[in-house]
């Protein structure tokens, strides 16, 4: 829970230093330029869920070369995808920019944050195939270690830059940058250490084996269309939200991240349940599956409603210490009882994510997440008239979806697993 805890505090440490200069342009600018990594970076966001699944059931199947080689094929990935985006930034940033509509000040400082974030492409993605390897063999204390080093660096380089320097927006991005690449670096040589203990070595013929990688393909495959349909859906209410102006837009990125904050709190559940659930599938263990699910679940939903009370009571006084502009706080207030709910309404579709990336149950995923999305674009049209208020309203319609699509496959998953 707390390494996955830091993971959104690169977004909320970004939007607090850039807070204090009483500009809601630049807030806005912040909360655009994420979002376009967001999506482009979570689009591959398999290389976590789907690494931590395989991991998990190899390692539940005490088969020690292909957790070795699922570490070796998520790197790979990373490394090739990395600089593919690298490569191919100019239409990424045209199109991202032609799709989120702000205004022309927010764009250009959204657009030199991007200029410079995605050279980290190729970091980013290594982390996200490090952290899901060590989650999948329940490391969980290394997982916290590389996101406390990629955090902690990217606070004291944001406030050196952005309140130091006077870097603005830039400084926002170099400093990300900069902790994504040193947690990376961080990261592969603790792997190298762990598989000098788990002993054995780099076989090709494993690495490469045809349905060995068929199968990482399929899953992968799956969890990034799942994984797109999710984006979609955060990327249409925050370009909706700026269509409600610079203020609105501010407001609504403040708030978005307790959202994160609290689903990412409430993931290290879901996390649980993958690295567990992984095992005892790979055990073909039924009723160490269930009693996996429940366990985890169970923990999650007290947990929810705790993070909800603590909202409900120092909802406010974190707004103001991220903005100190007091048009985006008022506004921010105003819809603040939304974002109280969201730990309440999401832990149960956050917990079934990680039962089926668990058991590698990615194409359940996959239509489940479309099903959602769909009904997300209903909802938010027919709730339109009640403007920001309707999108937020269409937003927690999405994690009913989620839960309901999902809880209609889980009686084939347990089925799926001998008893």
């Amino acid at each position: 829970m707390i390494s996955n805890l830091s993971t959104p505090l690169l977004g909320v440490v970004d939007t607090g230093v850039i807070g204090q200069i009483p500009d809601a342009s630049l807030i806005g600018a912040v909360a655009l330029g994420a979002l376009v990594f967001t999506f482009v970076f979570w689009a591959f966001g398999f290389l976590r869920m789907g690494t931590t699944g395989l991991t998990a059931q190899a390692f539940g199947a005490d088969d020690a070369a292909e957790v070795r080689a699922s570490l070796g094929r998520a790197l790979l990935v990373a490394g090739v995808v990395g600089i593919c985006l690298i490569l191919v930034q100019w239409p990424i940033r045209e199109l991202a920019f032609t799709l989120l509509e702000g205004t022309e000040r927010v764009e250009g400082f959204a657009k030199t944050y991007f200029d410079i974030r995605i050279w980290a492409a190729p970091a980013t993605l290594a982390n996200y195939a490090l952290l899901g390897w060590f989650i999948g063999m329940g490391k969980a204390r290394i997982a916290l270690l590389l996101q406390l080093v990629l955090n902690i660096s990217n606070m004291l380089l944001d406030a050196w830059f952005v309140l130091g320097l006077d870097m603005g927006v830039r400084g926002v991005a170099t400093g990300t940058v900069i902790a994504e690449y040193l947690a990376a670096i961080v990261g592969i040589l603790i792997a190298a250490r762990h598989l000098r203990v788990l002993g054995g070595r780099w076989e090709k013929q494993r690495l490469f084996d045809p349905l060995r990688i068929a199968r990482t393909v399929a899953v992968n495959r799956d969890i990034m269309i799942r994984s797109l349909s999710l984006i979609f859906v955060f990327a249409w209410f925050m370009a909706q939200g700026a269509r409600y102006g610079e203020t609105v837009l501010a407001a609504n990125a403040i708030l978005m991240h307790f959202v994160s904050v609290s689903a990412y709190f409430l993931d290290g559940f879901a996390f649980a349940a993958e690295a567990l659930v992984g095992k005892a599938v790979g055990a073909a263990n039924r009723a160490g599956l269930s009693q996996a699910s429940r366990m985890t679940t169970w923990w999650a939903a007290g947990v929810a409603l705790l993070t909800t009370l603590l909202l409900v009571v120092f909802g406010t006084t974190l707004i103001d210490l991220l903005t100190v502009e007091p048009g985006v706080r008022s506004v921010a207030r105003e819809f603040l009882p939304w974002a109280m709910l969201a730990p309440l309404l999401g832990v149960w579709c956050f917990q079934l994510d990680g039962i089926f990336i668990g058991a590698t149950r990615s194409a359940d995923m996959r239509n489940a997440m479309l099903v959602s999305a769909c009904i997300f674009l209903i909802a938010w049209y027919v709730l339109t008239p009640l403007e920001n208020h309707g999108l937020w309203a269409a937003l927690y319609v999405h994690y009913a979806a989620r839960t309901a699509t999902l809880l209609y496959y889980f009686p084939g998953l347990r089925r799926s697993v001998p008893v």
